[in-house]
């Protein structure tokens, strides 16, 4: 039981944070003119919501296709509703620049529907965690708890409705689209926030032989070596 509020109780806090970011968003009133601006909060709502969309995809989905009997249907019936969430983020971001395609959009029509979408997803997504804390050990939902996490940190920040989600294919498209979204975002000078990468470990000894770097430790006999007997 605690292990599955551990779970429960972190993607809840991560609704409450889009939930919020989605407020702010949509509280900016632009006019007409305004066009190809680039807008901080906008871009880091979008860019939130889509890690998470994405490392749901890394770290959820898999874990119910494997413990859940029902786990293939479950999955299908979320990725219809998460899809639905990320055509409309593709959206925001199209009004947001100016797209010539957008004019017969308002903003507020379209932060309703995002609004009903993200409340959509999060019920899909709480659906999913229930059957697995029910079918699964607390082992793994911790396991779940750790991978989103981590997911969310090499995550993506655009959404893909149309390509793979799932499987190898969707782990391929991930690994691929990540760095694209990041240069797509450097030339557009989006401000995407998001969580800090985890810092590189140090290289082991036979990186450092291989790089040429060796990392010797302070020797005590370092501080002995500017103690001469003549400083005294």
């Amino acid at each position: 039981m605690a292990t599955t509020t551990v779970l429960q109780d972190e993607l809840r806090h991560k609704h409450d944070e889009l939930a919020g970011r989605l407020a702010h968003a949509r509280s900016i009133i632009a006019r007409p003119e305004q066009t190809r601006r680039g807008c901080p909060p906008i871009d880091q709502f979008n860019a939130g919501t889509s890690r998470h969309l994405h490392a749901v995809d890394e770290a959820l989905l898999p874990a119910v296709s494997a413990h859940c009997e029902d786990g293939a249907t479950l999955v299908h019936e979320y990725l219809l509703t998460a899809r639905r969430l990320e055509v409309l983020l593709f959206h925001v971001k199209a009004h947001e620049y100016g797209s010539t395609w957008e004019t017969t959009h308002e903003w507020p029509t379209l932060w309703g529907e995002v609004e009903e979408a993200l409340i959509d997803q999060e019920e899909r997504e709480d659906e999913l965690v229930s059957r697995l804390a029910e079918e699964a050990s607390d082992d793994v939902l911790l396991l779940v708890a750790e991978r989103i996490t981590a997911a969310e940190r090499r995550a993506p920040s655009r959404p893909h409705p149309h390509l793979p989600h799932t499987g190898l294919p969707g782990k391929v498209v991930r690994r691929l689209a990540r760095p694209v979204d990041a240069v797509w975002d450097a030339v557009e000078g989006r401000s995407v926030g998001g969580p800090k990468p985890l810092p590189h470990k140090k290289p082991g000894l036979l990186w450092q032989y291989l790089l040429g770097d060796p990392r010797f430790p302070e020797e005590p006999a370092d501080e002995t070596r500017h103690n001469e007997p003549g400083d005294r």
